[in-house]
């Protein structure tokens, strides 16, 4: 069993050593139910919209979202599952995902919500979602679970790519394909890496995840080209913080830079070992957040970075830059970190 996740993952973790009685115990989609604390709950993922509102996800389908990043109110969902990733396209128009590979979409800036698809047999997370306008999107999540809409979110449809395995992978496959469909079929569910975490520059999708898997597509997802691994344990997060400059990270601050667009990789030293979740860039300063309370900021364009802990300690899953501070989403829920560098 897969067992390796970043905080955003973890609750796919426990859910994957459960018995399968407890898995098929409430096939059907509950309300997620008001609760005072929301915005104090483990929250997994935060965007901020085109007008300044913020909306965050996180726990048994928990959405807060604020206009002044100080009262935050609890949006009406039609899911308990943990949600994952949240992405909006304008200030009205946004999905998020999540477990029982969920996804859910509001047209009112957050603050409610209904129903796209709700899938618990899968036994698979979504982990992320990005679109490309307001019809073209994509979800992904573990063992190469990957959805694709074109007609924003009314339907989905689940995409294998051969593309992102190996060679060997994919003879084996092929072979299946005409020799016994039906291991094929079974194969080609359990195959595939976790597929972590997007980033979206135009028609330019990265896509990083399980095992150093990294895979680049210029059109929107469909067609991939696997990249050579530049290291063999889980990313969770890749960004585009330059022309061609690109950092990747994931298990036990593990960082890596590339300044030819994947060409070739040096890795960044931190002072710290927490696996880091997010890689947030504001003008010209980049930051890391990660397990631990861990908080890195970088001046050089990610070449080296200064550590300190935020938080109270605990993890640090992602962070947007809100009125000269981070509104950060924490085990913790909303936290608040000035712009300042470390001391």
């Amino acid at each position: 069993m897969k067992l390796a996740c970043s905080i955003r993952c973890f609750a796919f973790c426990l859910l994957a050593v459960m018995p399968l009685t407890d898995l098929k115990a409430s096939p059907q989609p509950q309300p997620s139910v008001k609760a005072p604390l929301a915005a104090q709950s483990l929250l997994l993922d935060i965007q901020r919209l085109q007008n300044n509102r913020l909306v965050a996800v996180g726990e048994r389908g928990h959405i807060v979202w604020s206009d002044d990043g100080s009262v935050w109110q609890q949006a009406a969902v039609p899911v308990r599952s943990n949600l994952t990733s949240v992405y909006f396209i304008d200030e009205l128009r946004g999905w998020a995902v999540g477990h029982d590979a969920t996804i859910i979409h509001s047209d009112d800036g957050g603050e409610s919500w209904h129903l796209q698809q709700f899938a618990p047999e899968l036994d698979k997370p979504l982990l992320d979602i990005v679109f490309q306008d307001a019809r073209q999107g994509l979800a992904i999540g573990a063992y190469g679970l990957l959805f694709r809409t074109e007609d924003g979110g009314e339907s989905w449809q689940t995409e294998s790519h051969i593309e992102l395995l190996d060679e060997d992978e994919q003879d084996y496959l092929l072979e299946l394909k005409d020799d016994d469909p039906e291991l094929y079929a079974l194969e080609l569910s359990a195959i595939f890496p976790h597929f972590n975490r997007f980033y979206r520059d135009g028609d330019l999708l990265l896509m990083v995840g399980e095992a150093g898997f990294f895979a680049i597509s210029e059109d929107f997802g469909q067609q991939w080209e696997l990249q050579e691994p530049f290291y063999h344990g889980s990313l969770f997060d890749i960004a585009m913080i330059g022309p061609e400059q690109w950092l990747a990270v994931g298990l036990r601050s593990h960082v890596f830079l590339t300044e030819d667009a994947g060409d070739s990789w040096q890795e960044i030293v931190l002072d710290s070992q927490a696996t880091i979740n997010s890689v947030i860039k504001v003008d010209d300063v980049i930051y890391l957040s990660g397990n631990a309370g861990l908080w890195a900021q970088s001046d050089d364009q990610g070449r080296t970075f200064s550590t300190r802990v935020a938080a109270e300690g605990r993890p640090i899953v992602n962070a947007v830059p809100f009125q000269n501070r981070m509104i950060l989403v924490t085990e913790l829920g909303i936290q608040s970190l000035d712009l300042k560098k470390p001391e």
